[in-house]
């Protein structure tokens, strides 16, 4: 302990002091009462109607992954190879993109649903049987900014909550000591952390980073989250003594947003210390399990320890947790060199958090999704490379009551355009809002005067996508 405390601890304390300082249940009920009558931020709150899922692991693939060359077969592009598109393109990123390319992969059918899927993930193949395929997904914006924004916010305009944000603004956490949304190795382009804000919505909703783009799966940590320093107890004293201070400026101030959050968070970082450090332990997990999620080869082991990051915290009641494969799908040239390279990383750490999830009892209540900003163009740009797409892309979801083995919509004849059963961004995320017990149209917050949402003022759900 420092001098200061020494001295502290040493003197008489007045019933007041005794009251403000060494009490953490009365500041637990001051702070209850100011952050709204008896119910946390983080509370579990009730789902609008009955849930299949009760959280959500979003694995987000930065860069947009070709749907032609990973699970939207088109044999008409083999055919065709070299040829001109025989209808008009839509206007793309870049200035020229040329003839037909086919995919230097084959593929194959797998599973009692004959879904198609590429040689480049032959582990993900084997849970084809688990897993609802939304080949008709289109956005509104081919910049990788803008569409990033997009599929993480609902808008490719301006700042707004994030989904994940949304979901445990719904919903809150099932475990207290934990932030409802976290976020591993998230890009810090393309929108960076407006992609994992909280925007307009309380501080206690946005995405808690885990590491970022650039650091190794293995080094990333919740930083500062020990404190070898301080006991535990003298600890509690300190935040009670500046929690204190900030109640009696909220009392001047009235409402303020931002000092509601810095409030809450001191208590869950507080909080954390007694559970993140364990969470993060991936040397707990056995040997099998390790290798299982391919943490014993250097190529699979980056992806594969946030995958297995993400089941932890997922069983311990993290609301919502977004593993992110960044910044690599981008494949303007040298196609087949780099989603190869890519698939490689993503396939063994994927199929191993299916198993995992399975074999727990989780995937049921659990929602996977799988996906990008957008797709590829089925035309070649240069000689081995595709353009930016968002008028066609595919995702995949699995579990928390989607129905499986589905292949929903389809693109057309070469896979340039969603032409069957679209579903935009919007519709997408009032369907996963859907899975979660809540209705997109009633999850709204109001702010400058006007009750805003995640689908804005679009948005269907996709019943054709639910068990």
């Amino acid at each position: 302990m420092n001098r200061h405390w020494n001295s502290y601890l040493n003197r008489t304390l007045s019933r007041r002091d005794l009251l403000r300082v060494s009490s953490a249940g009365f500041g637990s009920l001051a702070l209850a009462g100011m952050l709204g009558a008896s119910q946390g931020p983080l509370d579990v709150r009730q789902p609008h109607f009955p849930a299949r899922a009760k959280r959500v692991i979003f694995l987000f693939m930065h860069g947009g992954p070709s749907q032609v060359d990973t699970f939207d077969y088109k044999p008409l592009l083999k055919r065709d190879h070299g040829k001109p598109l025989p209808f008009a393109r839509p206007k793309v990123v870049s200035s020229e993109t040329f003839n037909l390319l086919q995919s230097p992969w084959g593929f194959k059918q797998y599973g009692q649903s004959g879904a198609w899927v590429s040689d480049l993930f032959p582990e993900i193949a084997k849970h084809v049987d688990d897993m609802c395929f939304i080949k008709s997904m289109y956005g509104s914006n081919s910049r990788h900014g803008g569409a990033l924004l997009e599929l993480h916010t609902g808008s490719d305009t301006f700042v707004r909550p994030s989904m994940g944000s949304w979901i445990t603004y719904g919903l809150g956490t099932e475990n207290s000591s934990m932030p409802g949304y976290l976020t591993i190795c998230p890009t810090q382009s393309h929108g960076g952390a407006n992609n994992f804000g909280s925007a307009f919505l309380p501080a206690p909703y946005a995405g808690t980073a885990i590491g970022s783009v650039g650091i190794a799966a293995r080094d990333a940590r919740i930083p500062f989250i020990r404190n070898t320093e301080t006991p535990r107890p003298i600890q509690r004293m300190e935040i009670d003594y500046t929690q204190s201070l900030n109640r009696e400026q909220l009392a001047l101030t009235g409402h303020d947003r931002a000092l509601e959050g810095r409030i809450e968070s001191f208590e869950l970082a507080f909080r954390m210390q007694a559970e993140a450090p364990d969470l993060q332990d991936l040397g707990q997990e056995s040997e099998i399990t390790r290798k299982m999620y391919g943490l014993d080869n250097p190529v699979t082991e980056d992806f594969g320890r946030q995958c297995l990051m993400a089941r932890r915290f997922s069983e311990k009641g993290v609301r919502f947790v977004q593993v992110s494969h960044t910044y690599k799908w981008d494949q303007h040239e040298r196609l087949k060199r780099d989603h190869e390279s890519n698939a490689a990383e993503v396939d063994k750490p994927i199929a191993a958090l299916l198993t995992d999830l399975k074999a727990r009892g989780l995937l049921e209540d659990t929602l996977v999704l799988w996906g990008g900003e957008f797709g590829r163009t089925p035309t070649a740009q240069g000689s081995d490379g595709r353009d930016h797409n968002p008028e066609a892309f595919t995702m995949w979801m699995a579990g928390g009551g989607v129905k499986p083995g589905l292949s929903y919509g389809a693109t057309d004849d070469y896979g340039y355009y969603s032409v069957e059963n679209k579903v935009h961004f919007h519709d997408l995320h009032a369907t996963i809002l859907h899975l979660l017990g809540m209705d997109h149209l009633k999850l709204t917050y109001r702010y400058a005067g006007r009750d805003f949402r995640l689908t804005d003022v679009h948005g269907n759900v996709v019943h054709g996508l639910l068990a």
